[in-house]
């Protein structure tokens, strides 16, 4: 628990973002809603890219913190920071100068382009202080460090949230920028949130990077990295990108489905918030058990935090239900998409039991360093189900959002079982990197 409440508190922080962004601006109009969250599915996407040699750092940081290799630890955050650094810079660039373009090809429709494409060129471009603080993040929570995280995300809310409030609607003699305002907030916040990481960082955790330990390229640690981080960050990546295909589905049934989509997405976040918490938190642990080849203890301690994430999930998930046309009624005056907003939140009840699955047994595997399964059922059932099913479902046989969020559920489920019957299996045993 003494991990688990900042991690949630850091966490819930990074959702209110979002979901504040999104409050704001739907006094703008339901299409700026939709235009920003189209961007935004994009920006997530690329925080996924970053968050590549982060998931790598957190693994092996934690089993050579657990084994006492402070001088393996030090290498490699260093070499993970180069890497982000270069990276950040180039998907940046990238995003700058071609918004519109990533926009026109997602399929956002004409009259929303203007602010979709304004909102993402911003935020793109801002997006490489969000690849460092990825990585310094991840070095500090594998050593236990879990409140400086926490600290920076709560000053970065309070900036965007000042920043939404003067930009967006133009108070205190500021301009009303609209989208556009709430773009330049949420870069603020980012640009503040990586300077507070890099100042915990270097005086807390790793005060100097010894040179003499770089003389020679620390390949083994590189490698380290690419082998936790790749099959990670490829389950990620190809959930992401499976959700950005769907989105274009979304897409076509109407900007009334984008819409309910949008409000949906980021209000069930709120929901498995805890629950993903625990479960980190208790990952820090299992690797921390699994670098000392305490293998017995590990297991014991991932169906402990298991059951009770299960259970924080389920009852947040109902009582979203139960609120869902109150809460949906504070972002929009549309009756259809309050009604189909509600209708989701009580599928989404079903979905939750096989998400909590999925994110247990998934992260847990990784942090034990059985990396390649998750991600080869991650892949393979997003595509045919999620993906796949989803476009029959909603298109075709024509049950629309409905079917889609239906499909999404046993996705979830049907993988969750999976995965959990993997840990149950205990073939991540002897897989430690340390």
């Amino acid at each position: 628990m003494r991990l688990t409440i900042p991690i949630f508190m850091e966490i819930a922080l990074v959702a209110l973002v979002g979901f504040v962004d999104m409050f704001m601006l739907s006094s703008c109009g339901d299409g700026a809603v939709a235009a920003v969250g189209l961007a935004s599915q994009i920006v997530m996407l690329v925080f996924l890219v970053y968050r590549f040699a982060a998931s790598g750092v957190a693994v092996v940081c934690a089993q050579y913190h657990g084994a006492g290799l402070r001088k393996r630890l030090v290498q490699v955050v260093g070499v993970a920071l180069i890497f982000n650094a270069v990276l950040g810079f180039v998907v940046s660039a990238f995003l700058y100068f071609n918004a519109e373009a990533i926009l026109r090809m997602m399929g956002l429709r004409e009259e929303l382009m203007s602010e979709g494409a304004a909102y993402l060129r911003i935020a793109g471009a801002f997006s490489f202080f969000q690849a460092l603080g990825f990585t310094f993040s991840a070095s500090l929570r594998s050593v236990d460090r879990v409140k400086s995280p926490m600290v920076a995300t709560a000053v970065a809310n309070i900036v965007n949230v000042v920043g939404n409030y003067l930009l967006i609607y133009g108070h205190c003699g500021c301009p009303a920028l609209g989208v556009v305002g709430a773009a330049w907030a949420t870069a603020a916040s980012q640009v503040v949130s990586m300077a507070i990481l890099l100042v915990h960082h270097t005086r807390v955790h790793i005060r100097r990077y010894p040179l003499v330990w770089f003389k020679v390229f620390p390949w083994r640690e590189f490698t380290g990295i690419f082998k936790i981080g790749l099959p990670a960050i490829g389950e990620e990546m190809s959930y992401c990108l499976s959700q950005a295909v769907t989105i274009y589905f979304i897409n076509q049934i109407s900007t009334e489905a984008l819409t309910t989509r949008t409000y949906v997405a980021n209000s069930v976040m709120f929901t498995y918030l805890f629950g993903v918490s625990v479960v980190q938190a208790g990952d820090i642990l299992v690797g921390h058990l699994v670098g000392q080849y305490r293998y017995k203890a590990a297991y014991i301690l991932g169906n402990f935090f298991y059951c009770r994430a299960l259970v924080v999930s389920l009852c947040c998930s109902g009582a979203l239900a139960l609120a869902g046309p109150w809460v949906l009624g504070l972002l929009t005056q549309n009756s259809e998409i309050i009604r189909l907003g509600t209708i989701l939140f009580w599928i989404d009840c079903v979905l939750e039991i096989g998400r909590m699955r999925t994110i247990f047994a998934c992260w847990t595997l990784r942090a034990a360093g059985d990396v390649l399964y998750p991600m080869a059922v991650g892949i393979t059932f997003q595509w045919v189900i999620a993906v796949g099913l989803f476009w029959v479902v909603a298109i075709p046989m024509g049950f629309g959002l409905v079917g889609a969020w239906a499909v999404f559920a046993l996705d979830e489920n049907v993988r969750g079982c999976i995965l959990v019957h993997r840990w149950h299996a205990k073939a991540w045993i002897g897989k430690s990197l340390a």
